[in-house]
C-alpha cells in the first residue's frame, strides 16, 4: 500500500468515488437525506491548492481523504454555521479560528480494504501535510453516523468540541491537533 497525495491525472477517478460512494455515510435511505460529491472542477481545486491524501494498492485507490482552507467551504451553508461557531469556542487551550484550523474530510475506504490500517494511515498523512499551516483540523460527523464518530474519536483520535443542528439534522463538531 502506498499513501501519497493525489494528482492531477487522480481527479477523474476520485470523482467517480466521490459520486459512487456519496450516501455511504447516511444512516438509512429512507431518512430522505443524500449527500453532496465535490464536482470534478471542485476536485481539482482541492488535489491542485489544498490537500487530497490517497491509499493506493497496486494501481487502485481504496481510500481518500480530504482537507482544505475554509475559503474553499464556505459557500456551503452547513460550512457557514460551523464557520459561525468558531472564534467562540475554546478547545486545548485556544480558540479555534479560520486562520488556525482547517476543515478535514471526507475521508473514504473501500469496504474490502476496512480494518487493515488505511484509516490510520491516511489521517496520519493528513495531519503531516496541513501542520505546516494549521494548528487543528476540523470536522463534523452526523449524530446517527455511530462508525464514523466511532473512528474518528478512537482512531483518528478527534474529540467533540461543539455540537449543532443543520436541516434538522444534528452533528458532532470533532477536533484534532494537527502535530501531536
Amino acid at each position: 500500500m502506498k499513501i501519497r497525495l493525489a494528482l492531477p491525472q487522480d481527479v477523474d477517478l476520485l470523482a467517480m468515488l466521490e459520486k459512487k460512494h456519496l450516501n455511504d455515510e447516511l444512516a438509512s435511505a429512507s431518512m430522505g437525506l443524500q449527500g453532496q460529491a465535490f464536482s470534478h472542477s471542485e476536485l481539482s481545486e482541492l488535489v491542485q491548492h489544498h490537500w487530497v491524501v490517497v491509499a493506493q494498492v497496486e494501481q487502485q485507490i481504496v481510500g481518500y481523504v480530504i482537507a482544505g482552507r475554509w475559503g474553499f467551504f464556505e459557500h456551503w451553508p452547513i460550512y457557514r454555521t460551523l464557520l459561525n461557531r468558531l472564534g467562540q469556542l475554546d478547545w486545548d487551550g485556544a480558540k479555534l479560528t479560520k486562520a488556525n484550523s482547517c476543515q478535514y474530510g471526507p475521508i473514504w475506504v473501500q469496504q474490502a480494504y476496512r480494518g487493515q490500517g488505511i484509516f490510520e494511515a491516511l489521517v496520519r498523512e493528513i495531519r503531516r501535510q496541513v501542520a505546516p499551516h494549521f494548528s487543528y483540523m476540523l470536522t463534523f460527523i452526523a449524530e446517527d453516523n455511530e462508525r464514523s464518530f466511532a473512528a474518528h474519536s478512537g482512531k483518528a483520535h478527534m474529540q467533540v468540541v461543539d455540537f449543532f443542528t443543520v436541516s434538522a439534522r444534528d452533528y458532532y463538531l470533532m477536533a484534532a491537533k494537527t502535530q501531536a
